[in-house]
């Protein structure tokens, strides 16, 4: 994977940050490209009083953005930097403030730290970077007019879906979708839909198994508290094209279809890995004493899909379970959604522990 920075980093706490991450990309046997435009890793400036994007060409380039931070609202991370995260449409922030740890933000709303008092920091930064980067996003659709006329109604699976979904919202579990349209000029909100396909961010989904690995899915980018239309938002996935990298929608010829959710990779993966589960929730809270992934991967990646399987794999109950996603949130399995809200009722934290 080749790297590149773009942006002046010019700022003191910058140019000493540029120096050390170039010095342990080298050191890890990665290239510095002077073209951004050829990188597969863009370390990009971002400036908060006009945070831009870098126009990347393909889904593939993952971009830090690099923020000098006053480090005002120290103690809410999340509310200072998350918007300029959307803003610039990356991948992962790191805010530089003078005498603190770097704050690194995810897409996930996960807000982390590294100290660069610790004599071993930038070997902590590289690996808090480098997986995240080197991960194969899946978030395409490919959308076929062919869903059976039976099912253009529904089924009562996509019924209880309906009913989990206001249930969760009424626990609070599904915050309202970030407003992209509203936050982003409009020239990079066009810029967003063309690249990656999407035109807004919602946290949480829901899916069930419909017959064999098929499965009905919460689409993106909606609020999961008012889901309810077949082939718009909630989604029949019939399988995944690998040649293409992106998931197959059966919908209803003449449907208006949302994309189905940015998990729905990590779902297939999971009902083809494990014949015996019937339905999965996801959410952005937490649970005591649960295992959990030992990366952040990015959602909709096929390393996150996999880091789930392999805990459920490792679980002796694979098909009524619930598992952590380091800085993220959980997912449960059950054969039913009912089956599942009787065994979260109660149990839930709304903060997710940051690692």
């Amino acid at each position: 994977m080749n790297y590149a920075f773009h942006g002046d980093f010019d700022t003191p706490q910058l140019r000493s940050l540029k120096s050390h991450l170039a010095d342990i990309m080298d050191a890890h046997g990665h290239a510095q490209t002077p073209d951004p435009g050829q990188a597969g890793l863009v370390f990009h400036e971002v400036l908060p009083e006009r945070p831009r994007p870098f126009r990347r060409m393909s889904q593939a380039t993952f971009v830090v953005g690099v923020v000098a931070w006053n480090g005002e609202a120290w103690e809410t991370p999340l509310q200072a930097l998350y918007p300029l995260l959307v803003r610039s449409l990356s991948n992962l922030t790191i805010a530089a403030a003078p005498h603190r740890p770097l704050v690194l933000i995810t897409p996930e709303l996960g807000h982390y730290t590294v100290d660069i008092e610790s004599p071993d920091w930038e070997q902590n930064l590289y690996e808090r970077i480098a997986p995240l980067a080197s991960s194969h996003l899946v978030i395409d659709n490919i959308f076929d007019p062919d869903l059976p006329e039976s099912l253009w109604a529904g089924t009562s699976v996509t019924q209880d879906m309906r009913e989990a979904s206001r249930r969760l919202a009424d626990w609070d579990l599904f915050p309202s979708p970030y407003p992209l349209a509203d936050t982003l000029p409009p020239e990079d909100y066009k810029h967003l839909k063309r690249v990656f396909g999407i035109g807004g961010l919602s946290y949480g989904n829901l899916s069930a198994r419909h017959e064999g690995n098929t499965f009905w899915m919460s689409a993106s980018g909606v609020d999961k508290a008012k889901i309810g239309t077949v082939s718009e938002d909630i989604l029949f996935v019939k399988g995944y094209d690998a040649e293409a990298r992106a998931m197959r929608i059966s919908i209803q010829p003449g449907s208006r279809p949302h994309r189905v959710s940015v998990d729905a990779v990590e779902h297939w993966g999971i009902y083809q890995r494990h014949p015996e589960i019937g339905a999965l929730i996801h959410i952005h809270a937490w649970m005591e004493d649960i295992p959990s992934t030992a990366m952040n991967y990015p959602c909709g990646t096929v390393e996150m899909g996999d880091a789930m399987s392999e805990l459920l794999d490792q679980d002796p109950h694979p098909e009524r379970t619930i598992i952590g996603l380091k800085n993220h949130g959980i997912t449960a399995t059950g054969p039913n959604f009912p089956d599942i809200l009787r065994r979260l009722e109660g149990r839930i934290r709304t903060q997710v522990p940051m690692m």
